[in-house]
Formats: structure tokens, C-alpha cells, sequence
């Protein structure tokens, strides 16, 4: 489904596999036919979009200077586990890495793996950690900052095209889970118990960067995000394709553990508080619940969602 009227970026257009040294599990990734760079990557510390400063009395390195500025051209990634694990996705484009002196020390690593996979990749650029606070509203970034293009969109029917012939498959549909902290924790316990992809609706849900991508630990580059605008059709385009489709309601008396699990397995998730909207709920082949019993019977959507990702891949 295309999803041109939408305004923010962000969204896969075809299924991928994991990034280096990650699982292989949604297709081919796009490759540019861009020919591999062979010279070592130089730390610039002057760039022509950038008005840059010495810091008075602290000079950088050599008295270099450090970019206090930054004309960012697409998606704002940061924290080391986000950065290096886009950083070494050959599906995303790169424009810029901005980093203070100590990370890019603790980047090293990154930059050669990089280079010996072939990657085409920008120059570091040394950036005040300060300006980067500023950038970023004080989120913690662990001095990197990434501008990045945003990953190709994906729907519904490429991830179920993706997985044809494979036996077991499991996806997970996030009905308006908006918060992206616990969207991030849910993409990172989906991608850790093999979840295949996930869809949230297209107009309630956050973008896979910023937040989102440093709490999901690197997860976005590994696992298909579909958005979808109607989730009870994409529901309906599941079970034509063989899926069962499970939803997670705290009011079933259908715990999870007497859960017959089909090998095509759709599991839904909705927002805390409220839980799935009826339609989305109606649309479910059946409903269960974890079998909670202490004082506090609810848990927050992204522990319950690795409790049944994990109650899944066990069966």
C-alpha cells in the first residue's frame, strides 16, 4: 500500500535482511550498484553547511574544530547501539556522522567494519558535545549523532511474500501503540525471539528514529516495520494468506499457555489502557491473556509483548 499522503519519514518500502552479522529474514535489501570504497575514512572537522567554533580555553585535538552546527538532510539517529548498527546497514544511505572525540574513539571498531564490508560512508565529523545537547534537546546521545536516509517502506503483502514457504512465521500488529519507548523495547524484544515483522497503523504510530531507534538497540535495522492505514483489512489480508490471528485482551479466560499455536501466527497488541479498538479486536480469530496474579494484574505493552514473543518461539 503506498504511502505517499504520509507526512513523516522514516518507513521501509521493501523487506530486508538483518545488517551485518544480523539474521537474514525479510528479502533482498536495495543495493545502489555504488562502487565499494576502497581508501580509509578521514576524520573531517570542517564541512560547508556547518559554522564551526573552538571552544574557548578546550580546543579540540590539535586545535581542530568541532562542528557546532548540523543541516540535517534526513533521520536523526543517535546512542552507539542505534548509530552502529545503521551505521553498518547497507540498506541505509549515510550523510553524515557527527561525534565528540571519545566516542569516535569508541567508534573505531565500527568505522573498520564498515570499510571492510565495502560500505560507502561519510567522514566522521568531530562535534562539541554541548552543541549536540542542543541539537537533540538533551537526549542521551553518548556523543553520536547520525543523519541518515530513511530505510525503504515495506507493507503488509511484502512481508507475507518475504516469508512464503517458510514454515514457521510470526508477525506482530501494534494497534495505536504510540509511545515510542515502548515501541522500541517491543521491536527489540520481537527481533531478539524472532519475530519476522511487524505492522502499526499508519497515523498513530512514532517514526523508527530518534527515541524509538536508541531504545529498540539497533532492532529497526533488522526488522521490517509495515504501516498500514486500515490494521482490521491488513487482519483480513493475513488470515487469506493462512495466518491465525491472536489477540493479547487482559479480559479473555483464555490464558496464553492453552494457546494451540498455528505456524503462521499473528499476534495483536494494543495500546495501554483502552487495548485493541473493537473492530481490530473482531477481527481476531481469538483472544488470550497472560495469567497474571499478583496485586498488580497489568503489565506495560512492551513486557507483555516479549512475554508472548518468547511463549511463541518456545512452541
Amino acid at each position: 500500500m503506498a504511502r505517499g499522503d504520509r507526512t513523516k519519514p522514516g518507513k521501509h518500502k521493501s523487506p530486508r535482511p538483518g545488517g551485518p552479522g544480523g539474521k537474514g529474514s525479510a528479502g533482498p535489501r536495495r543495493g545502489d550498484g555504488r562502487p565499494a570504497a576502497s581508501r580509509p575514512q578521514k576524520r573531517e572537522t570542517v564541512v560547508p553547511e556547518h559554522r564551526e567554533e573552538r571552544r574557548s580555553g578546550r580546543h579540540a585535538r590539535g586545535g581542530e574544530a568541532r562542528a557546532s552546527r548540523f543541516a540535517i538532510r534526513g533521520e536523526m539517529l543517535f546512542g552507539q547501539h542505534a548509530v552502529r548498527a545503521a551505521f553498518l546497514n547497507e540498506s541505509r544511505d549515510i550523510h553524515a556522522l557527527y561525534a565528540t572525540e571519545a566516542a569516535l574513539a569508541a567508534f573505531e571498531d565500527t568505522l573498520s567494519e564498515a570499510r571492510d564490508a565495502g560500505l560507502e560512508r561519510p567522514s566522521p565529523v568531530l562535534a562539541d558535545k554541548d552543541a549536540l545537547d542542543r541539537q537533540l534537546a538533551g537526549a542521551v546521545h553518548q556523543g553520536l549523532l547520525l543523519d541518515a536516509a530513511p530505510l525503504p517502506e515495506v507493507s503488509i503483502q511484502d512481508l507475507i511474500a518475504s516469508t512464503s514457504g517458510r514454515e514457521r512465521v510470526v508477525f506482530a500488529v501494534l494497534d495505536q501503540v504510540t509511545d515510542p519507548h515502548n515501541v522500541g523495547a517491543i521491536l527489540r524484544s520481537a527481533c531478539a525471539f524472532g519475530v519476522d515483522g511487524i505492522v502499526m497503523q499508519r497515523r498513530n504510530a512514532p517514526d523508527l528514529s530518534g527515541v524509538l531507534a536508541k531504545t529498540a538497540c539497533g532492532a529497526t535495522e533488522h526488522l521490517p516495520v509495515a504501516y498500514e492505514t486500515n490494521l482490521s483489512r491488513t487482519l483480513e489480508v493475513c488470515k487469506e494468506a493462512g495466518f491465525v490471528v491472536i489477540g493479547l485482551d487482559e479480559h479473555s479466560e483464555r490464558g496464553i499457555g492453552e494457546l494451540d499455536v498455528s505456524e503462521r501466527t499473528v499476534i495483536v497488541l494494543g495500546a495501554e489502557g483502552p487495548g485493541m479498538r473493537r473492530l481490530v479486536r473482531e477481527h481476531c480469530d481469538m483472544l488470550v491473556t497472560l495469567p497474571t496474579r499478583g496485586a498488580i494484574r497489568s503489565l506495560n505493552v512492551s513486557n507483555a509483548a516479549a512475554i508472548v514473543f518468547f511463549a511463541l518461539a518456545k512452541r
